[in-house]
């Protein structure tokens, strides 16, 4: 191959492969905002949804900080359906929850279930709405620790454990819980319930004493969570809304956003070393053409 034609060839082939890059970004920005709402112009409020078990709280918290930094959103309603889940992903929702509630109205609309963990981030905004059939509660803390020893005795199979101290495998599958093992896990299952108790009275202004008379991990309907002071008043996701619009003093009805949902191949063509993976795609293709 001449000079002339390798040059022509390789500069043929970098503007195909920036007409692809192109091509790859406009078809993401098209996805990701085909079939979700459009952002009006004007004063909004933003919704922010909890469906499921609550696992991990990272797209939640991006959410919460992304609406508490637009300043066209003047208030933000979190709408929780879930029976609760992981504690540490709970209490930092809980914990955006009030930082945006510094800045913005937020009022928690409870749909079918909002227990346990959903009702750990409900304490976070200022006003609680339900409907009277919604099951909420289960105020309390579990830990569920399987044991197999017994079925692996009977097939044969033993389990050899080296630790650095005496409560490095405790929650082993392979054997059961000592006395001193339980005595410990209770201890830290009683510290995460008092976290939860004072969350309730500092949210809700009720005595620790009083919550601790009705928080033994049984579920209530809205009716009585109501009467306990756990809510504040029945309503549903529009009644939420406009309780919400009515706190940031937005006049007539509101206009109401969701989040942009990402495609998890968008966010990962979208991150910063995009460039870098896309070159070693092609890496094998130099090799073999460019000696």
């Amino acid at each position: 191959m001449s000079s002339r034609n390798f040059w022509v060839t390789g500069l043929a082939f970098l503007g195909g492969l920036f007409l692809f890059i192109f091509f790859l970004i406009l078809l993401g920005t098209f996805l990701l905002f085909k079939g979700r709402p459009s952002f009006p112009s004007g004063e909004k409020v933003g919704i922010v949804e909890i469906k499921g078990l609550i696992s991990e709280a990272d797209e939640i918290l991006k959410h919460l900080r992304n609406f508490r930094k637009d300043k066209s959103i003047k208030a933000v309603v979190i709408r929780i359906d879930s029976p609760g889940g992981a504690v540490g992903a709970s209490q930092e929702i809980y914990r955006e929850l009030k930082r945006l509630a510094t800045v913005k109205p937020v009022v928690a609309s409870m749909g079918s279930v909002a227990a346990s963990g959903g009702l750990y981030i409900a304490l976070g905004a200022p006003k609680i709405l339900a409907s009277p059939g919604t099951l909420t509660g289960s105020i309390g803390v579990m830990i569920q620790i399987p044991n197999v020893s017994k079925l692996l005795e009977k097939i044969g199979i033993e389990a050899t454990v080296i630790k650095s101290g005496p409560y490095k495998d405790t929650g082993s599958l392979f054997r059961p819980l000592t006395k001193e093992e339980k005595t410990l896990l209770y201890k830290t299952i009683k510290d995460v319930y008092e976290q939860f108790v004072a969350a309730i009275s500092e949210s809700r202004k009720i005595p620790p004493e009083r919550i601790r008379k009705f928080a033994d991990g049984r579920v209530f309907t809205g009716k009585k969570a109501k009467e306990l002071g756990l809510i504040d008043d029945f309503g549903n996701l529009e009644d939420a809304v406009l309780l919400a619009a009515q706190m940031a003093g937005i006049k007539g009805s509101p206009q109401v956003v969701y989040p942009v949902e990402e495609k998890p191949w968008l966010r990962w063509l979208m991150k910063e070393d995009f460039g870098s993976r896309l070159a070693s795609l092609f890496a094998p293709f130099y090799l073999l053409q460019w000696p």
